[in-house]
């Protein structure tokens, strides 16, 4: 996520606004927003997960990582549902479809 934050005057000229969420307790999620310039969600629940279509996994009581791109209107550009740490969408790759979609 701190690529996010170090590039968020790109991301900015682009129209993008980055929000994050977690199933941290808002002291840990505060801890991660104040590494951050962007919101940062606090107690993402199992039924969040189940409305977001993502993986819960239950041993840890955690969403996995479920990342999406909204463009005019909230309609979904492009998503990503990992169920571990490989495959999070990164900053250049925001950047990359942003662009990508803008000149169509």
């Amino acid at each position: 996520m701190v690529g996010f934050a170090e590039r968020s005057a790109e991301l900015k000229e682009l129209g993008v606004s980055v929000v994050a969420a977690s199933v941290d307790p808002i002291d840990k999620a505060k801890e991660v927003a104040d590494e951050v310039n962007f919101p940062v969600g606090y107690g993402v629940t199992r039924d969040i997960a189940n409305a977001l279509g993502s993986w819960w996994e239950e041993r840890r009581q955690i969403i996995q990582p479920s990342e999406f791109l909204l463009g005019a209107e909230n309609k979904v550009m492009a998503s990503s549902y990992s169920d571990g740490p490989i495959g999070r969408v990164s900053d250049d790759d925001i950047i990359r479809i942003v662009t990508f979609l803008s000149k169509k």
